[in-house]
């Protein structure tokens, strides 16, 4: 079973054009962790909406106790978390019903 991470990214006004080449430089940090399957983030449609991530674990492990508590995660949060207001909350799915 693989587990889906999902968060809204609040990005900052103004910063869009500056967090999707942030994104791009952060990606290889997440893609480096174990238990990491696959990374979407999707561009809002409308002013003022957030970014959408899905990212794809093995397990919720893989990604809270592995990749939060890397030395990887602490760049990505240097690189992306500067952009987001407020910070945004993450949550996990299981298997399709």
């Amino acid at each position: 079973m693989a587990v889906i991470e999902h968060a809204l990214l609040p990005v900052r006004p103004g910063m869009e054009v500056e967090f999707e080449a942030a994104v791009a430089e952060a990606r290889p940090l997440i893609e480096a962790s174990p238990g990491f399957l696959s990374l979407t983030i999707r561009r809002p449609l409308g002013t003022g909406q957030p970014y959408l991530l899905l990212a794809e674990w093995r397990t919720v492990a893989d990604h809270r106790d592995g990749f939060r508590r890397s030395d990887r995660y602490e760049r990505w949060r240097a690189l992306l978390h500067r952009f987001y207001d407020p910070v945004p909350g993450v949550s996990y799915f299981g298997d399709a019903v």
